[in-house]
């Protein structure tokens, strides 16, 4: 079993070095996309240690597997032998050069995760390796149908481009944005949901109107944050009767209310409102000691360093058993329990 710092990535000792380790697919995200993206014939550009090329082997009757790293490759065979996958061609070479184009010329679907910096100010698409917009046009002649992960911190309005964009979050973290071409593309924006495994879709919803705040608070899925999508999902929940209205929202944090609970895969987490003030400690603690909390998470812009000095005050005191969040816009401050 091998795990990065938030999720079981594999369920099988892989082998990789760090950073293949921690650039590659997740299983559950990656049979996500080997369903979406199952063909007759597939490769995939950049393949690295191989974690996205045996869910498409399992897949597909054929996968080539296409990286230039050639440490990278044996890391991908020894992991497709370690998964018991034998139908991927292993091809050593450049995305970009036309002999590995004339190798991958059946191919029904051209996939691609390319490499990005492990740290820029903004995501972008112009520093990927390879460029997607060079595979693009060197691939389009072979198929239509193509594929790409992106940044996922990348907003729609940044991607250019006549394709899908479909965000998709795993265990309540924005994990992959991946871009479909051709007749791959079923919408302009789209929300994937894992382990669950929902997907949202963009529409002429109408927009999510504004309320005051009510019993519940709601943090929807990064995922449909991402993809623009509170319309649509405003829309979901009124077609089984509900209401949900846009409360708060900045950079960081939405949070969405309603009258009454409210159940949806596209939550990721749900509140009870215990009470709402102003940004002062001393009435803050008052609502935490009525409401007998033993625990403080905090919702709201702070420095890393301040954190736990201000999480400390709050607790100070406290003996109950509960754990409250407090959430904060501006001067506003919004307590809620987590709904399980």
């Amino acid at each position: 079993m091998t795990r990065d710092k938030r999720t079981i990535k594999f369920t099988r000792p892989i082998a990789s070095n760090k950073e293949g380790l921690q650039l590659s697919t997740p299983e559950i995200v990656a049979a996500y996309i080997a369903k979406r993206l199952k063909t007759d014939i597939i490769a995939d550009l950049g393949c690295g240690i191989g974690g996205q090329v045996i869910f498409f082997a399992r897949e597909c009757k054929k996968v080539y597997a296409v990286e230039r790293n050639s440490e990278k490759l044996e890391y991908a065979k020894k992991n497709c032998e370690l998964y018991g996958v034998k139908n991927v061609e292993f091809i050593p070479g450049d995305a970009l050069e036309l002999s590995t184009i004339e190798k991958v010329s059946d191919a029904n679907i051209i996939f691609s995760d390319p490499a990005r910096p492990l740290s820029e100010k903004e995501r972008t698409l112009s520093n990927l390796e390879p460029p997607i917009t060079e595979i693009l046009k060197l691939y389009s002649d072979i198929t239509p149908e193509l594929a790409f992960h992106a940044p996922p911190q990348m907003p729609p309005s940044r991607i250019a481009l006549d394709c899908e964009c479909e965000y998709l979050s795993l265990n309540g973290q924005l994990n992959r944005l991946t871009l479909y071409f051709g007749a791959l593309k079923q919408c302009e924006r789209s929300a994937v949901v894992l382990p669950v495994e929902v997907k949202l879709r963009s529409s002429d919803a109408a927009g999510i109107k504004t309320g005051e705040l009510e019993q519940y608070i709601y943090e929807p899925e990064p995922s449909v944050i991402k993809a623009e999508l509170l319309n649509e999902l405003a829309h979901e929940v009124s077609e089984k009767g509900d209401e949900i209205f846009f409360y708060k929202g900045d950079a960081k944090r939405t949070l969405l209310t309603s009258s009454k609970l409210i159940g949806s895969p596209f939550f990721k987490d749900s509140y009870r409102v215990v009470g709402k003030t102003e940004m002062d400690v001393s009435v803050i603690k008052e609502i935490l000691k009525s409401e007998k909390a033993g625990k403080v998470v905090l919702r709201f812009d702070i420095e890393p360093e301040r954190y736990w000095d201000v999480r400390k005050k709050l607790e100070e005191g406290l003996s109950g058993t509960k754990t409250l969040h407090v959430f904060g816009f501006g001067k506003e401050v919004v307590v809620g329990e987590k709904v399980r």
